[in-house]
């Protein structure tokens, strides 16, 4: 890889992530990854972990964003359902690779109210209700066959009222940010990081940090 010129070194002294609100900061960047990411720009690693310690991460969606923090819906029976209700902080990752960013998020879980749960699992298209309500999410399940013969006896018995009973486990939670990183690719591996944090007053400092 050739050195960079002096002219790239002087623009990379500047960093290119503004110190301001962080909450809009990553409203405009989901924007801009809606626009440039070709599936599934909400797409987003949860990573939750046991009492003890122990972590697990996986892909889920973001279903919702503001004042408050960053909701995503799930079984709550399921491996990270359990995880969240015995240990309720929790990391976000957004990767969006067409644009170079990545940005992470770190805070304390609050459960969505049964309204709100009930409000999305029912905005969502019938076969995923029926497929979330028949699934015993994280289960050992013994075949193919028997989870696609529970889906097709919940959409039999469903049909008639067009949607399917939303399970009590199946709700949402929103973490609350007291941690957002945002990062973005550089030249020459200079990658720019900025840093921000929620103080108890709930305003937001923030710090560069070294890539």
């Amino acid at each position: 890889m050739p050195e960079p010129s002096p002219d790239q070194l002087a623009r990379l002294s500047e960093s290119e992530i503004p110190d301001s609100d962080p909450l809009a900061l990553f409203s405009a960047w989901f924007a801009e990854a809606r626009e440039a990411e070709p599936n599934d720009a909400n797409a987003m690693a949860l990573a939750t972990a046991t009492p003890d310690g122990a972590p697990s991460v996986r892909m889920v969606l973001l279903k919702g964003h503001g004042p408050d923090g960053f909701t995503f819906y799930t079984n709550a029976q399921s491996r990270k359902g359990a995880e969240i209700r015995s240990n309720m902080q929790a990391a976000l990752l957004f990767h969006w690779k067409s644009l170079r960013r990545q940005i992470r998020i770190e805070g304390p879980l609050a459960e969505v109210s049964s309204e709100m749960a009930d409000a999305y699992f029912h905005s969502r298209p019938f076969v995923s209700q029926v497929g979330s309500a028949a699934s015993d999410q994280s289960r050992p399940l013994d075949s193919r066959a028997t989870y696609v013969k529970r889906v097709e006896d919940m959409e039999d018995a469903c049909k008639s009222a067009g949607e399917v009973p939303r399970p009590p486990h199946w709700t949402g939670f929103t973490l609350n940010p007291q941690r957002i990183e945002f990062w973005l690719d550089r030249a020459n591996r200079l990658h720019d990081r900025r840093q921000f944090n929620r103080s108890a007053d709930g305003s937001w400092s923030s710090t560069l940090l070294y890539p």
